[in-house]
C-alpha cells in the first residue's frame, strides 16, 4: 500500500500515473481521495463553491480506512464517485480490486493516523506554491469548468491556508520526499526501486 501526498498542483497523479505505467496496471491499482469528498447536495448549489474542500472535516476517511483495510485483506471495493460539478456524490459507484500495489493518492491521505498506519510507503511530493496554483489553475478551468475568479478566490481563501495547516505537515511522515518542479523520471525510479524492494521481502 502506497500513500502518495503533496500539495494541490504538486504533480502527485502525474508521478503516479508513471509509477502504474512501471510496475504495470495488471499488478497495480489506484484510488484517488478526492472520491472521498462527502456529499454536500444538502446545501443550495450556489453555496457549494465557497465550502473548505482542502480541511480533513470534507473527506469521508472513515469510508477510506475501512476501503483501504478491505483492500489488505483482498477483498474489491465499491467506490464512490463523486462529481466536482455539483459537488455531490453520484448515485452509481465503481468497483475497485486490490491487486499486488495499490496506490492512494490526495492531498491529505498522511493526514490521519489509521491511514498511515495501513501504509508500507509514504511519499510526499513537495512543489514551489506557484507552480502548484498554476496546474491547479489550469486543471480546475479545463477540467471542472471553474472560473479564474472562483479558482484564485478559492486558493486564497481555502487551500492555501489550509496547505499551511494540513499538507505541508504531512511531509514529517512521508518516507520519501520528492521534488515536484521539474522531469520526474528519477523520482519515479526511485519509487520503483524501493517497491520491488519491498516485494521480494513478502
Amino acid at each position: 500500500m502506497i500513500g502518495m501526498t503533496g500539495g494541490s498542483g504538486s504533480g502527485k497523479t502525474t508521478l503516479t500515473t508513471s509509477i502504474l505505467k512501471g510496475i504495470g496496471e495488471d499488478k497495480a491499482s489506484f484510488l484517488q481521495q478526492d472520491s472521498y469528498y462527502k456529499d454536500q447536495s444538502h446545501f443550495p448549489l450556489k453555496i457549494r463553491p465557497t465550502l473548505n474542500f482542502d480541511h480533513l472535516d470534507a473527506l469521508d476517511i472513515d469510508l477510506l480506512v475501512e476501503h483501504l483495510k478491505k483492500f489488505t485483506y483482498g477483498y474489491a471495493i465499491n467506490k464512490p464517485i463523486y462529481d466536482f460539478e455539483t459537488h455531490a456524490r453520484k448515485f452509481e459507484t465503481e468497483v475497485i480490486y486490490p491487486k499486488e500495489v495499490n496506490i492512494i493518492e490526495g492531498i491529505l491521505v498522511l493526514a490521519d493516523k489509521r491511514l498511515r498506519g495501513l501504509m508500507d510507503i509514504k511519499i510526499f511530493v513537495d512543489t514551489d506554491a506557484d507552480i502548484r496554483f498554476i496546474r491547479r489553475l489550469k486543471r480546475d478551468i479545463s477540467e471542472r469548468k471553474r472560473t479564474v475568479e472562483s479558482v484564485i478566490n478559492q486558493y486564497i481563501n481555502t487551500v492555501r491556508p489550509m496547505h499551511e495547516a494540513f499538507v505541508e505537515p504531512q511531509k514529517r511522515f512521508a518516507d520519501i520526499t520528492i521534488s515536484g518542479n521539474g522531469q520526474i523520471e528519477d523520482a519515479v525510479s526511485i519509487v520503483l526501486s524501493k517497491i520491488e524492494d519491498m516485494l521480494e521481502l513478502k
